[in-house]
């Protein structure tokens, strides 16, 4: 508790009374507590880490401040897993905000409607996303199977392609292969976000704009767009965050392959760190994509923050 809050509490006939404000912090304190042992802990003990050279099978422990960060600016494959992710994030994270504002507009209109097929369209979106990432990549593999997958099947019945292709095995579909993969996976998680600020929009500003001729186009972009920037952000935010730190997904439909042509930060991090077992330089790359992560979502707060300043 702060010292405003302490000299809050008041005693009245030998009994202390805490204002309004000193029994939010006495309540919410545990939880700071409890998420500072969750989250502030293990990042502390990563940063540690990182300023040491530990390499347990032989028996190295000795600090060398910021030699690892250095040896990162020389390191190509860091700098090939940077742009392998950043690929990554910007494809993934356009086409899930695209995606989901379609299927928002989509499912706004049909609960202005009444449709009776309103809720069977909630589910069939959110479906995808109710499934676990691991099983959903693996699901994805077989659909990529090169000699009995479903994906080249279909494309060469309809006469698409004339053989198969190796979708997770070359270098040039892999990626591709994997942000698909992704979309599917997070498009509801989006959709679900931008219908909840859909419904935030006052249906006055629509009859307004019919009335002065408005179509369509100009009521998204006059209307809806501007009203719905902050959710936007807001997605953006998340899902840049989740993209950055991709791993299971990528993991489990490539291992980082081929070539490490598809190798992300996290999953270089995590060869490091525990096949390799080098600790320190493990922890290193583990900052650094946190550091990328940060400042990703630092520059969506400062234009959330400027659209609100000039919204007001």
């Amino acid at each position: 508790m702060t010292e405003r809050s302490l000299a809050e509490i008041k005693k009245q006939n030998g009994t202390i009374h805490l204002s309004e404000r000193a029994w939010g912090y006495l309540f919410a304190g545990p939880a700071f507590i409890l998420v500072g042992l969750i989250a502030l802990a293990p990042i502390t003990a990563a940063l540690w880490l990182s300023l040491r050279q530990q390499l347990p099978i032989f028996g190295i422990d000795a600090f060398v401040g910021f030699q690892n960060y250095l040896q990162l600016f020389e390191d190509d494959r860091f700098w090939a897993a940077c742009r392998t992710t950043l690929y990554f994030t910007v494809l993934s994270v356009s086409a899930e905000l695209l995606l989901g504002f379609g299927f928002a507009l989509l499912l706004s209109r049909l609960s202005d409607g009444g449709g009776g097929g309103l809720r069977w369209a909630h589910v069939m979106i959110i479906l995808p996303w109710a499934i676990p990432t691991v099983v959903s990549a693996q699901i994805w593999a077989w659909l990529y199977q090169p000699d009995y997958g479903l994906l080249n099947y279909l494309l060469y019945a309809a006469g698409i392609t004339e053989g198969r292709i190796d979708w997770l095995g070359d270098p040039d579909w892999a990626i591709h292969a994997a942000v698909v993969m992704d979309v599917w996976k997070t498009t509801p998680f989006a959709a679900l976000l931008l219908l909840a600020g859909l419904k935030t929009v006052p249906q006055e500003l629509y009859a307004a704009a019919r009335v002065d001729g408005a179509g369509t186009w100009e009521q998204f972009r006059r209307i809806t767009l501007p009203l719905l920037m902050p959710v936007v952000l807001i997605v953006l935010v998340f899902r840049t965050m989740d993209a950055v730190r991709v791993f299971d997904a990528v993991f489990v439909l490539t291992g980082g392959g081929p070539g490490n042509s598809t190798e992300t930060l996290s999953i270089y991090a995590y060869k490091t760190l525990f096949q390799t077992l080098q600790f320190g330089y493990g922890s290193a790359l583990a900052t650094a994509m946190f550091v990328l992560a940060a400042l990703l979502s630092l520059l969506y707060v400062l234009l959330l923050r400027r659209h609100v300043q000039e919204s007001a």
